[in-house]
């Protein structure tokens, strides 16, 4: 892949990097806001323990059986101002009142409120339950209220004195609980950023490699976009992009060069030995090709060639000629000798034409040319235009008139000279077109030969030939000769295939005749 698509990559990573911290701020600043608004309730919940613990172990022993009455005569008012001052003084509580049944007080630490009836908080600790709220020590009195303090009231349960609950009201001091709820806090903000943090991370990991792994496949499809899978040089694709760009200098040369007798080798050794060939030489002309010209692997056997630096057919002649000379060097696979030859046919940009589908087209021909005539290299020239575009169209209709039986045979007598007797037939095929009407080998056979589609017009005339051989000579005494191409007989179930027809058509072998295509 290239740097520009590399960074290109890189950027939305970079965007997704920095979009995420988004949702996982927002998530951390929730998370803190909920952490920080339930401080006061955990406050009051350890003030309540507190309280609890505080009326359990220091206010309870200091209760005797008898009924509570305001003043000095219910209790020890003097062991009770030393335990509530030993207890202000060590800082646990800041004012203690105590209040009985009816809920009024009846003891005050500072003397303030003795007889205070019942407030709400009292009554809803009658019930049974400790009730503790954030408030301000002094709060009621003139002038600016004092430190922040937890009032709790603490029922204190009939057991412990055998009456009914008396009331604790205590004023603890907020202040060392706020402090621990503080450090609580920033502990638990570290873990959560910490936490946060490893969740962005493992995210960032996460995305990192998806993203890796998109860039490789980015980086496969795009280098398969334009290079053939098997063989690995340039694909059609990129062949007719950089053939875009010499049109558009309008300079260089584009050829199409076909391997000759490859079929033969792919369907005698098999497709594996036939791909392994084309990888060889592929991989022989990519080493070997001048630097700046191209060479494309267009499918199959077909290779095409951008020559950038070709001003002449001196020039490109000399340049196709050593890529010939290339694919015609001797190789072995898996012990098998190989020897391959290639036609090429090519055209000069800017004087054989000045549009690149001419251009291929021209190149084409001249291919097919060079193929036919054994000509190796060769210029697209007009006379090779019997290979122009309507007659390769005729071939691309062919396997439909083999289909729909628009072929039909004309039989021409072969005759011994020195006797004058009629010794053979020989089948010639017709193409009646529905459109062009009668057509004539020369119109379509040459072209045919150089495809797929000449093994089963061979074996549509032979068949109908056979079988016509009967109505012909009814004595059995004449032979029918029938044409094939030295591309069928390169095939090695050929000869089965033809003793099949033979026998299907009930045809004597030795009445049979095969003369090689001319």
């Amino acid at each position: 892949m290239t740097t520009s698509t590399r960074q290109g990559l890189r950027r939305p990573f970079a965007g997704y990097a920095a979009v995420s911290l988004v949702p996982v701020g927002a998530l951390g600043g929730v998370l803190a806001t909920m952490t920080s608004a339930q401080a006061d309730s955990r406050g009051l919940a350890q003030a309540r323990g507190e309280a609890a613990l505080f009326a359990r172990t220091v206010v309870a022993p200091l209760l005797t059986s008898r009924p509570l009455t305001m003043g000095r005569a219910g209790f020890d008012t003097a062991g009770w101002h030393r335990s509530v001052d030993a207890a202000e003084r060590d800082n646990q509580v800041l004012r203690l009142w105590l209040r009985d049944p009816s809920g009024r007080v009846v003891f005050a630490d500072n003397g303030r409120g003795l007889g205070e009836p019942a407030d709400d908080e009292t009554l809803e600790a009658a019930q049974g339950r400790v009730v503790a709220k954030l408030s301000t020590l002094n709060r009621d009195a003139a002038g600016a209220g004092g430190p922040r303090v937890v009032e709790a009231y603490k029922p204190l349960p009939a057991e412990a004195t055998g009456q009914r609950p008396r009331i604790v009201e205590l004023y603890l001091p907020y202040e060392p609980i706020a402090r621990e709820l503080a450090r609580q806090r920033r502990q638990q903000l570290i873990g959560l950023s910490a936490g946060l943090l490893v969740l962005w991370l493992v995210l960032l990991g996460v995305t990192a490699s998806v993203t890796r792994r998109l860039r490789r496949s980015a980086e496969d499809n795009a280098y398969l976009a334009e290079h053939d899978a098997l063989t690995g040089p340039p694909n059609r694709t990129q062949f007719v992009r950089l053939a875009h760009h010499a049109v558009g200098r309008g300079a260089g040369a584009l050829a199409m060069v076909d391997l000759d007798r490859f079929k033969q080798v792919d369907d005698t050794l098999g497709h594996a030995i036939g791909d392994r060939l084309l990888i060889e030489l592929t991989g022989r002309l990519a080493v070997h090709v001048r630097d700046g010209d191209t060479v494309a692997r267009l499918g199959g056997d077909e290779i095409g060639v951008v020559l950038h630096d070709v001003a002449t057919e001196a020039g490109a002649l000399h340049a196709l000629g050593r890529i010939r000379s290339l694919l015609a060097e001797p190789l072995v696979i898996d012990d098998h000798p190989l020897a391959v030859e290639a036609s090429v046919g090519f055209v000069l940009i800017g004087r054989d034409s000045t549009g690149l589908d001419a251009l291929l087209t021209k190149a084409d021909v001249a291919m097919y040319a060079a193929k036919r005539g054994h000509l190796g290299v060769t210029r697209h020239r007009a006379e090779h235009e019997q290979y122009d575009a309507t007659r390769l169209r005729l071939v691309g209709e062919l396997a439909a008139a083999i289909a729909d039986e628009q072929l039909v045979l004309r039989y021409q007598p072969k005759t011994d000279l020195r006797t004058g007797r009629v010794t053979a037939v020989e089948a010639l095929v017709r193409w009646q077109h529905p459109e062009r009407g009668l057509l004539y080998p020369d119109d379509f056979l040459l072209a045919a030969e150089q495809t797929e589609l000449v093994d089963p017009l061979t074996r549509w005339v032979l068949r109908h030939a056979a079988a016509a051989l009967p109505r012909l000579d009814p004595t059995g005494k004449l032979s029918m000769a029938v044409n094939v191409s030295a591309r069928s007989l390169g095939r090695s179930d050929f000869a089965e295939e033809v003793l099949r027809v033979l026998a299907e058509t009930r045809t004597a072998p030795d009445r049979t005749l095969l003369e090689i295509t001319e």
